[in-house]
């Protein structure tokens, strides 16, 4: 992230979100990622990783691929690792919270069989930690509601809404997103570039709260400035040709059986050219069957058409259930373990709801006292 951004006033602020994604902005994030990796790799234990998942549906590849596997990697490097389960957010844009109970189940035991390990790892939920959402409060006043509403992020939550009226705690998203990186006070959060305006409104929080509240600690800030870990995973259409969605039905799901898998994935989307090629452009939907194949092999997907060749579609989606089937065999054998102990499953959510609740109000005494107003 640039750090020659230091907006004194909303409209300042205003301009920098505005002009975050910039290419010289995204080079320089870019460069950063790059520099934080080479550190990540020398000595990871100056790191602490905010990241999470909203409860709406179930995990499924494009979320392993794009960031579970990255989530693994930085734990088990070193880096101390918080996982949100963002209950509270499943309400932004809903009427109710559905199988809630459920579905936040559901995450706990997808992160745990994919290898996120909780005695690395806090793994929490929004409503178990009353601080964090506390913050909210006078992270608010230090955003006007004009900033709000140009948050790309909100802008497309707000259209995918289909119109309907915005609800305050979705405007609120960059706010409350703030509060959940800045509470444990991580200095590092995995984003795709299209993301990077949104943790720059918790860096602009971060630097407010300073420049009006002061420091507890003349030496340093409350707040740390949080960095974007920018993704480097491919993406992934969904089985349709389209954008993979939980909504849409276009996904594997990782709780799905080897059967169940490989009936999804004879209805995949390919074309009428038999002879099988790697071509993103051209052949999007065909490429992007290639692109899964490639990942869960470990294979370059150009090799893998190579070797298809003429075995048209029907080749493509045999190899592609095969290594693919192969490569979530432990992940779900794992799941049916932990699927039988539920109550490990509630132990290990306690426990992290414990960790995140004692952080969280630690950061909200220091926040009082920056106030003035412990009391």
């Amino acid at each position: 992230m640039s750090e020659d951004i230091a907006p004194t006033a909303v409209d300042e602020a205003g301009d920098a979100l505005a002009t975050s994604t910039s290419e010289a902005s995204l080079h320089r994030s870019e460069e950063r990622s790059r520099a934080i990796e080479e550190q990540i790799a020398k000595d990871a234990s100056g790191f602490r990783m905010l990241t999470g998942d909203r409860p709406t549906g179930h995990l499924h590849i494009g979320h392993y691929f794009g960031s579970l596997m990255n989530r693994v990697r930085l734990q088990d490097a070193g880096v101390d690792t918080y996982v949100l389960i963002a209950d509270y957010q499943v309400i932004a844009d809903r009427d109710g919270t559905g199988p809630i109970a459920e579905r936040v189940t559901s995450l706990l035991t997808d992160y745990l069989s994919i290898g996120i390990d909780p005695g690395k790892t806090t793994i929490f939920t929004h409503s178990a930690i009353p601080a964090l959402n506390q913050l909210m409060l006078p992270f608010l006043s230090l955003v006007s509601d004009s900033e709000l509403y140009r948050n790309p992020t909100v802008k497309a939550e707000h259209e995918a809404t289909g119109g309907r009226p915005m609800s305050g705690l979705l405007l609120t998203y960059p706010v409350h997103q703030a509060a959940d990186i800045l509470f444990c006070k991580a200095n590092l959060v995995p984003v795709g570039k299209d993301q990077l305006p949104h943790l720059e409104q918790t860096r602009v929080i971060a630097r407010r709260f300073d420049e009006r509240y002061g420091r507890v600690d003349p030496a340093a800030p409350v707040f740390p400035q949080a960095e974007a870990l920018l993704s480097s995973g491919s993406l992934i259409l969904g089985l349709d040709g389209t954008k993979m969605s939980k909504s849409k039905g276009n996904t594997i799901e990782l709780r799905m059986t080897a059967d169940e898998t490989a009936k999804l994935l004879k209805r995949a989307v390919t074309d009428s050219d038999r002879h099988i090629t790697y071509d993103p452009v051209g052949r999007p939907e065909v490429s992007n069957l290639l692109t899964i194949a490639g990942l869960a092999s470990g294979r370059d997907p150009r090799a893998i058409a190579e070797e298809i060749g003429d075995g048209g579609g029907g080749g493509l989606k045999k190899y592609l259930t095969e290594v693919l089937n192969e490569m979530l065999a432990p992940i779900r054998a794992r799941r049916l373990e932990l699927e039988k102990d539920p109550g490990y499953l509630d132990d290990v959510l306690a426990a992290g709801n414990a960790r995140a609740n004692q952080v969280a109000d630690a950061t909200l005494a220091e926040v009082r006292a920056a106030m003035g107003m412990s009391y």
